[in-house]
């Protein structure tokens, strides 16, 4: 399944597994996401998985959503291509649509990057969550390399901390 989004009013959230989880980061990215529903009429919301930062960006839409009920927060999976009925309804207690996306079929490892690329296409605007300090230098970060795709596809870039 491959969702049809209109990226104009489309966010995705990109952002390192651990993070310096300060109210201070709360309070501005309660600010940016309500300022991009109401200044950008954004209401799409794209998540991936397994970082603090997602979770983080999610818990925040979602208490926004009682405030613009209208919001849509979509799951797009880099795990599991194929899910049960049961498995899919679980997931849509909490999210209004989950997808896994064509190119990550096959991908391995990167399905995770194929995600994200996906996100980030299918977006008009990217809050990222970056550190340069946050991976080994010997190490390459997904995120970095995620900030870097969207970079290169000129999205409008909201970067956090």
């Amino acid at each position: 399944m491959n969702l049809e989004i209109k990226k104009l009013h489309v966010c995705c959230f990109l952002g390192h597994r651990e993070i310096n989880e300060t109210e201070e980061l709360k309070q501005r990215l309660y600010s940016v996401i309500e300022d991009l529903i109401l200044k950008e009429k954004v209401d799409t919301f794209l998540f991936g998985s397994k970082s603090r930062f997602n979770g983080l960006c999610y818990e925040t839409v979602s208490k926004i959503k009682e405030k613009y009920p209208n919001i849509k927060r979509i799951y797009v999976r880099a795990e599991f291509p194929n899910i049960d009925q049961n498995y899919k309804e679980y997931l849509l207690e909490n999210y209004e649509d989950t997808y896994y996306p064509e190119k990550a079929i096959g991908a391995g490892r990167a399905a995770y990057v194929q995600r994200n690329y996906e996100m980030i296409e299918k977006s008009q605007f990217c809050v990222v969550y970056f550190c340069e300090n946050n991976f080994p230098k010997n190490r390459k970060s997904g995120t970095k390399i995620a900030l870097d795709y969207a970079v290169r596809k000129n999205k409008k870039i909201i970067l956090l901390p």
